[in-house]
């Protein structure tokens, strides 16, 4: 009789050990944009201020978080769908950042995290495009659902990365980004409309070069 519950408790158990290892999202469509972009909620509150994740920060030689990216710019056309309202911390200090005013500058969102193995071999590739790109791109990442930023900053500064990340350790964009595993990918247009979500790990300089040439119309 008590055979059940312990069987249900397994299955969630194993469920939660195949999302942290980034597996889960292979069956579903890749590049549709299939969230929304209402009001997201804010995360705000996450202590990735420290005076030792600043020092980790510097260390990693990150850019400044675009706290005024696209001030002033106009919202996602009618029909175009838009990253989710709300504000993010930027990861080991600086200006807050609001996602979905993120325009001017097409970009590249990635989530990604410290315990996800994939992302590890993906955050170099990343860190190559942000370089070869220049001004013509924008990438950012988000360390998501991450419990421990030390090392989020840790295997930034050895993979390589300058560009920023923002922190949501409480998962606040899962629903609206539909996060089913990572990493993830999300590409915005200057305008901040979404043109595609990719739920894989890029691989090589080659694979992440193509789709950004087909999904924001930018040739690293």
């Amino acid at each position: 009789m008590s055979g059940g519950p312990r069987r249900r408790a397994l299955v969630v158990a194993v469920a939660s050990v195949l999302l942290l290892a980034g597996c889960g999202g292979g069956d579903e469509p890749t590049t549709a944009p299939t969230f929304g972009g209402g009001g997201g909620p804010t995360a705000g509150e996450a202590d990735v201020d420290t005076p030792e994740l600043a020092a980790l920060r510097a260390e990693a030689g990150l850019d400044p978080c675009p706290g005024d990216a696209g001030a002033g710019a106009a919202p996602a056309g009618a029909g175009g769908v838009a990253l989710p309202e709300g504000t993010l911390p930027c990861l080991g200090g600086g200006p807050a950042v609001s996602l979905a005013g993120l325009r001017g500058t097409p970009t590249v969102v990635n989530l990604w995290a410290s315990w996800c193995e994939p992302c590890r071999d993906e955050l170099p590739v990343l860190a190559r495009l942000h370089e070869r790109a220049g001004d013509r791109l924008r990438v950012i990442g988000v360390d998501y659902q991450d419990g421990d930023p030390a090392a989020a900053l840790e295997l930034a500064a050895s993979a390589g990365v300058s560009y920023p990340s923002v922190s949501d350790p409480d998962g606040t964009l899962r629903d609206a980004l539909r996060v089913v595993a990572l990493p993830q990918t999300v590409f915005v247009d200057a305008d901040g409309t979404v043109t595609a979500v990719e739920r894989r790990p890029f691989d090589s300089d080659a694979a992440i070069d193509a789709v950004v040439e087909e999904h924001l119309g930018v040739r690293p």
